[in-house]
């Protein structure tokens, strides 16, 4: 299936490892000239020659601070006109409320909700102007289900979701879209990282608990990244030109409710 994108320029943050990663690869098999944005240079130069040789396509690095304005500047610099913005960042850690600070939740805030929609307000209106335009939001399945440990990202993520759901619906009448992509458990470094740490704290070894953990989902497996980055492809092609300010749930099945 043609997704009708070739050509087209993207925008995709903290694509060097995990989902935005995979992200790049699909949008860029597609033809889609992709500019890739992480805070640390050398993974994100080796993700580049990674997709360069895989797909042939035209990658752009900048390692920078997107929740920073000079990070943004810096992005913008290098894709100044994209027709594909996918906006990601690293969930803040979890933790009992009762011990964050207002630092800490102005910390959550400015990455998970305003810097997306500083990066939104810098591009929506070059797109209604060219008259096409898809925007990604990588959140979490926890915008369905809140996890109370993770308060910070709960509370972040659900104020970008009720911005986007407001905005999405004037943007697409210029074929403009903005939708939501909900990762649950994928086999990222994240992942690892988190199974680890829940190891190492129950005295279990990582494949004890990680087999549990694959075990609890009604697929009895984690997702691919690569099967994220195929849905955020489709959502960025001309035919999803119809699809607005909606939240793609991706878990295996694990939300066990019918909307």
């Amino acid at each position: 299936m043609d997704l009708g994108i070739d050509g087209k320029a993207a925008l995709v943050c903290a694509a060097s490892k995990g989902l935005g990663r995979a992200c790049a690869f699909s949008l860029a098999r597609e033809g889609v000239k992709v500019t890739i944005l992480a805070r640390s240079p050398e993974p994100l130069e080796a993700t580049a020659e990674e997709i360069r040789a895989a797909t042939g396509a035209a990658v752009t690095t900048v390692a920078c601070d997107i929740t920073t304005p000079e990070g943004r500047q810096a992005a913008l610099a290098a894709c100044p006109d994209p027709d594909i913005l996918v906006n990601n960042a690293g969930g803040p850690p979890p933790g009992n409320f009762r011990d964050w600070t207002r630092d800490d939740w102005i910390a959550a805030v400015d990455a998970n909700m305003l810097t997306p929609i500083e990066l939104i307000k810098a591009t929506v209106d070059g797109m209604i102007a060219r008259r096409f335009g898809r925007i990604v939001n990588i959140t979490s399945s926890a915008v369905k289900a809140p996890i109370d440990i993770l308060g910070l990202s709960n509370g972040a993520r659900a104020g970008l979701t009720g911005f986007v759901a407001g905005i999405a619906r004037k943007t697409v009448a210029h074929n403009v879209t903005i939708n939501g992509l909900l990762p649950g458990p994928f086999a990222t470094d994240r992942l690892k990282s988190t199974v680890t740490s829940v190891a190492e704290a129950s005295g279990k070894s990582f494949d004890e608990v990680w087999q549990a953990r694959m075990k609890a989902n009604p697929a009895e497996r984690f997702g691919d990244p690569a099967e994220f980055g195929e849905a955020c492809a489709f959502l960025c092609s001309a035919q999803a030109g119809y699809i607005t300010g909606q939240n793609l749930l991706l878990d295996g099945g694990a939300f066990p409710g019918t909307l």
